[in-house]
């Protein structure tokens, strides 16, 4: 069911949507947000008036990402097939780098992020990334790779990143303005 509520200078709207779950969550998915609560929930309204600051920073992060996602281009001639054979290089490139090698590598649709690595060393990409530039292919898969050294995002996992990447801020703030672009444009 669609609500909207007006904190500070933006009238947002929300979706309720009643779950089988313990307790109530908030989610900005694909500029969209949404209250997830219990079948029985009594007052869902006291959720958003207790999360306004962060109902409202995380609307404002969404309008910027979407703004500047229609200043981009995405990639539109590279093949799923190509896409792969870039992964493959890159992995193989970095790998040397790294002095690592993931034992697989998997490509599928993926609804929230860009890739992942499991603790027994596998990586998945997101096939979506087929529409990125190659330096944001290239970012996400060094991502990837460091995660066979270090697998959270702790200070030496970001130490790795800023070696090769001086400017990683910038490239995970592309990536989220690429994601909104492919919401748009790709996902339909």
């Amino acid at each position: 069911m669609e609500h909207y509520v007006n904190i500070k200078d933006a009238t947002i709207k929300y979706h309720v949507i009643h779950r089988k779950i313990k307790n109530p969550r908030l989610e900005f998915r694909e500029g969209t947000f949404n209250l997830i609560i219990p079948k029985d929930y009594p007052d869902h309204e006291k959720i958003i008036l207790r999360h306004r600051r962060w109902i409202y920073n995380r609307h404002i992060r969404m309008q910027h990402l979407l703004a500047a996602s229609k200043t981009m281009e995405l990639e539109q001639n590279r093949s799923e097939d190509e896409f792969k054979e870039l992964v493959r290089i890159c992995v193989l490139s970095i790998g040397k780098e790294l002095k690592v090698q993931p034992d697989t590598v998997r490509f599928r649709k993926m609804r929230t992020k860009w890739g992942s690595c499991s603790s027994k060393g596998n990586l998945n990409f997101n096939t979506y990334m087929r529409h990125l530039p190659e330096d944001m292919i290239e970012y996400v898969v060094y991502h990837e790779m460091v995660h066979l050294i270090e697998l959270n995002h702790g200070p030496n996992f970001w130490n790795y990143i800023k070696s090769h990447f001086k400017d990683h801020k910038n490239y995970e703030e592309q990536l989220s303005n690429y994601w909104f672009l492919i919401q748009e444009e790709i996902k339909k």
